[in-house]
C-alpha cells in the first residue's frame, strides 16, 4: 500500500511540473520534487538576485530549471502548474494554460486531498490567523500532535510524509487558495465576511463564493463553524450539510459558543450551557478577539477539555502584527497592527482601546470603500497620520462623514513610515496610545504586511 508521499509522487511522475512564484508555498516543495527526480520548472518575475542566490543555486543543483526575471514566460508550457496563493485562478495566463489541457492546482489543494489526518480549516475576512493559531494552541495543549500551516507559517505538502492518521492539521486558508478547492474537510470555520481583495476578485459574489468552498464539499459527519453576528456568514447556515455550530458576541446560540450578558464565555451543546470563564480573564484584548476565541472553542471543543480552553484563554498572548505591544516609551504605548489591511480590521483595532488614540493608517489601494471606517475614526482617534496610496481616500471618507468636526481628529500626512513614526512621536504625550493599523494593504511599499510591521517596530525601537 502506497504511503501519502508515494501517492503524491505517483500522481506527478512523468509530468512536466511548473511552480509559479518562489515564496513560502513553493521553495521547499520545489526542492523536494526536484530532489525526487521530477521534471520541475520554477517561474518567478523576480531576478535571481532578488530571490537569493543560495536558493537559486540549491534548486539548480537538484535539477530544477529557473525561468526568472527577464526569462519569465508569457505562456506556461507543461502538464501541471502549481500556482502561488497570490496568483488569481482566473488570470488570462492560467485560462490559456487550462485551455491547452494543462492542470492547475496548488500545494494546499494537493495536501488537503492527500492528507491522512483530520483537517481543521479557517477562513474569513478578519481574524483568520488568530483563530487558526488559537485552535492549534487548544489542540496542542490538550496533547494532540498538530501540523499548522496553509496561509500561516509553512507550506504543508512538503510535510506530508511526516503526518500520521492520528495527527491533526490546522490550516488558515485565503479566498485565493479556496477559489479552486473542492476538498471535504473535517472542521471548517468562517469567522466573518466583509469586502476585501476586490482589487483581484472580479466582484464581491466571487469573493464570497470562494470562501464558501471551505464548507461546500463537507459531508454529513463534518463540523462547520459560522459567525452568527455577521449577516453574510449567518446566511450560510442553511447550506451546511453536516453539524453546524455558531458563535456570537450578542445573543445566545443553540449549538456553539457565545458571550453571555454577564461577561461569561459559554459553550452550548444540545441546549446545555457550560460557562467557561469571564471575558476579563481572557488575555487577548478587544471584542474581536473574544469572537476569535469563541470560534476556536467551537472548532476545537470536541477535542479540548473545558480546563484546556480556560488555560489557553488566560495565557495566549496573541500573534505578531495583531495589536502587538511593541514598547512603552515615556508613558506612550506603541502597537503594531500591520495585519489590519482592510477598514474592518482597523475598526476592530480601534474598538480594542477605551481611549482615543493616535492612528497611523494608509497604504496600497485594494479598491475598498473607506466610508464605513469614518465613524470609528471620528469617535476613536485623536490624531490621524496618513501615508501611502490610500491616504487621500481615507481623508475624503472622513471629511465626508456627517459626524466629522474639523480637528476631531487632527489629520496629518507623512511621506513614509519613518515620517509617520516621527510625527506620532512628536505629538504623543504620556498616557497616549499609538497604533499602526493601516486599513490598507502594504504592496505600495512593502512585500507583505509582515515586512511593514517589522519596519514599524524597528523604527519604534530606535526612538
Amino acid at each position: 500500500m502506497l504511503n501519502d508521499k508515494q501517492r503524491l509522487l505517483a500522481l506527478l511522475k512523468g509530468k512536466k511540473l511548473i511552480l509559479v512564484g518562489l515564496g513560502v508555498s513553493h521553495t521547499d516543495l520545489a526542492l523536494q520534487l526536484a530532489g525526487e527526480g521530477l521534471d520541475v520548472t520554477v517561474c518567478d518575475r523576480r531576478t535571481r538576485a532578488e530571490l537569493g542566490e543560495v536558493v537559486c543555486s540549491a534548486l539548480a543543483a537538484k535539477g530544477a530549471r529557473l525561468l526568472v526575471g527577464a526569462d519569465y514566460p508569457e505562456d506556461f508550457e507543461g502538464d501541471v502548474l502549481f500556482r502561488t496563493p497570490g496568483m488569481y485562478f482566473y488570470s488570462p495566463e492560467l485560462n490559456r494554460f487550462r485551455a491547452r489541457g494543462g492542470i492547475v492546482t496548488s500545494e494546499t489543494e494537493l495536501f488537503c486531498e492527500l492528507c491522512p489526518c483530520p483537517i481543521f480549516a479557517v477562513t474569513g475576512s478578519d481574524g483568520k490567523t488568530t483563530t487558526t493559531t488559537l485552535i492549534a494552541e487548544l489542540l496542542l495543549t490538550q496533547g494532540h500532535t498538530v501540523h499548522l500551516g496553509g496561509n500561516i507559517g509553512r507550506a504543508m505538502l512538503p510535510q506530508l510524509e511526516h503526518v500520521s492518521p492520528t495527527d491533526l492539521a490546522v490550516l488558515e486558508l485565503s479566498s485565493f487558495q479556496l477559489i479552486s478547492m473542492r476538498s471535504g474537510l473535517e472542521v471548517s470555520v468562517v469567522t466573518n465576511m466583509s469586502p476585501n481583495h476586490l482589487d483581484v476578485h472580479k466582484d464581491m459574489p466571487e469573493y464570497i463564493g470562494a470562501k464558501k468552498n471551505i464548507y461546500a464539499h463537507q459531508n454529513a459527519f463534518s463540523l462547520t463553524v459560522l459567525g452568527a453576528d455577521n449577516e453574510i456568514t449567518a446566511s450560510f447556515i442553511p447550506e451546511v450539510r453536516g453539524r453546524c455550530e455558531t458563535f456570537s458576541l450578542k445573543n445566545p446560540v443553540e449549538n456553539g459558543a457565545y458571550l453571555r450578558a454577564d461577561g461569561m464565555l459559554c459553550r452550548v451543546q444540545k441546549g446545555k450551557e457550560q460557562p467557561l470563564l469571564h471575558r476579563d480573564e481572557v488575555r487577548l484584548p478587544g471584542d474581536h478577539n473574544i469572537a476569535n476565541l469563541l470560534a476556536a472553542i467551537c472548532a476545537a471543543g470536541d477535542r479540548a477539555s473545558p480546563e484546556t480552553i480556560t488555560r489557553v484563554a488566560r495565557e495566549f498572548a496573541g500573534v505578531e502584527h495583531r495589536i502587538e505591544l511593541v514598547r512603552a516609551l515615556g508613558g506612550v504605548k506603541w502597537y503594531n497592527d500591520s495585519i489590519a489591511t482592510s477598514p474592518t480590521r482597523a475598526m476592530a483595532c480601534l474598538s480594542s482601546f477605551a481611549q482615543k488614540i493616535i492612528l497611523i493608517a494608509g497604504g496600497y489601494d485594494k479598491n475598498l470603500s473607506y466610508d464605513p471606517l469614518a465613524p470609528a475614526l471620528s469617535e476613536k482617534v485623536k490624531l490621524l497620520i496618513l501615508m501611502g496610496k490610500t491616504a487621500e481616500k481615507i481623508e475624503t471618507a472622513l471629511r465626508g462623514y456627517s459626524g466629522y468636526k474639523e480637528g476631531a481628529p487632527v489629520i496629518l500626512r507623512a511621506e513614509n513610515m519613518a515620517g509617520a513614526v516621527s510625527l506620532a512621536h512628536e505629538h504623543a504625550k504620556s498616557g497616549d496610545v499609538v497604533s499602526l493599523s493601516p486599513a490598507s494593504a502594504s504592496f505600495d511599499v512593502y512585500s507583505n504586511f509582515e515586512a511593514r510591521g517589522r519596519h514599524f517596530k524597528e523604527l519604534v525601537q530606535a526612538l
